[in-house]
């Protein structure tokens, strides 16, 4: 589950006023974008201390740094190794924080709920912080963690009957597993809340998917917990009940190609960009690494049957390349192959033509106002 921007709840004091929550914000950022992890502490355990409330610090202070992480990342301002390193020091802050906090009386009073992510999902601190703020809020939590396999989902719902289980999602790759596992919940009668950048801005493929609730936050997801129970589920579902497009079998073979698609890909763009052929240039297993990434996205957006997802990710792709200075002109060139080998497949060839399109839309308007998007 994403984090939000503050705002006051009209039943939670706030001592620590919306300033405050900012500037303590901004030292975090200072200290995690350096790594300095005890600095941090200081930051967060001594705006505890001052008075600010745990929720605001996990969702207003951490939360908001966590999302500046990723905004330095795609900007290429910090790399990989030090947004794992911040990533990390976040996460051991939360640990700190979570560590003050007095065992309640009355744990488990709101009810017992499961907070996992989605398998092969490993962006985690998300679940981190909705299961702490729950656990704040009187829930009995189980927080699984990251890349939460379906079946040890299930064994672990069989075990201990939580009343919800509450699944995170960042990449939207993995939009099959969590219909999987939300399915499989379902099934055994325990309704499911997801959140999480996978299941798009206004929870479009939640809804798509068939889950109990959608929310678009920590706080918010708290805050539809706290309203009641979520209903129970529909038991029997399938997962063509709610993607009635699955029984073209489109998906099921183009994932199957997905290895052979990518090589082909390569193969195929040795003619239009010749330093591809050459197997000692630095940024050939880049370019086979970005491959996988289209290829991967294009076999989801099969499975949700949806244009935007695929062209949304090209377009975001585009943009990431040219902050690294990297050439996209592989993208249509790339797109073009995948086309031809895939043009007995017709849902596979809308979505290429949507964001060939796009991408071309993309390439002239930046040619226009001379910000060179794809190169």
């Amino acid at each position: 589950m994403s984090t939000s921007p503050a705002h006051s709840a009209p039943d939670r004091p706030d001592p620590f006023g919306e300033a405050e929550l900012r500037c303590a914000a901004e030292k975090l950022w200072e200290a995690v974008s350096c790594g300095d992890e005890y600095a941090a502490y200081g930051v967060v355990l001594g705006a505890h201390d001052e008075g600010a409330d745990g929720e605001s610090l996990l969702l207003d202070v951490i939360g908001t740094v966590q999302r500046r992480v990723g905004e330095e990342w795609a900007a290429n301002r910090m790399s990989v190794a030090r947004e794992h390193a911040a990533t990390a020091v976040n996460d051991r802050v939360i640990a700190a924080l979570a560590a003050r906090r007095t065992p309640a009386t009355g744990r488990g009073r709101a009810g017992r709920i499961t907070v996992a992510c989605v398998d092969g999902e490993w962006h985690a601190l998300p679940a981190r912080l909705l299961a702490e703020v729950l656990r704040l809020r009187g829930w009995h939590v189980d927080h699984l963690g990251a890349q939460v396999s379906t079946a040890h989902l299930i064994g672990h719902v069989h075990r201990t009957g939580p009343d919800a289980v509450a699944l995170s999602g960042s990449l939207a790759t993995r939009l099959p597993a969590a219909h999987a596992a939300l399915t499989s919940c379902q099934a055994v009668g325990v309704p499911v809340l997801v959140g999480g950048a996978a299941f798009g801005d206004d929870g479009r493929y939640a809804r798509l998917l068939g889950a109990d609730a959608w929310a678009p936050d920590g706080r918010a997801a708290a805050d539809l917990l706290a309203r009641g129970p979520l209903e129970p589920p529909l038991t029997g579902r399938q997962p063509v009940d709610d993607l009635p497009h699955l029984v073209d079998q489109e998906y099921t073979m183009v994932r199957r190609d997905s290895s052979r698609l990518v090589r082909a890909a390569l193969a195929g763009l040795e003619g239009p960009l010749p330093a591809v052929r050459s197997s000692g240039d630095r940024r050939r297993p880049h370019t086979a690494e970005d491959l996988g990434h289209i290829v991967d996205f294009l076999v989801v957006a099969l499975y949700m049957d949806c244009e935007e997802l695929f062209t949304r990710f090209l377009t975001w792709t585009a943009g990431i390349l040219t902050a690294r200075g990297v050439p996209g002109a592989f993208l249509t060139p790339a797109l073009d192959v995948l086309g031809t080998e895939l043009k007995e497949f017709p849902r596979a060839g809308r979505l290429i033509n949507h964001a060939r399109q796009a991408l071309n839309d993309s390439a002239v308007r930046a040619a226009r106002s001379g910000s060179g998007v794809l190169r």
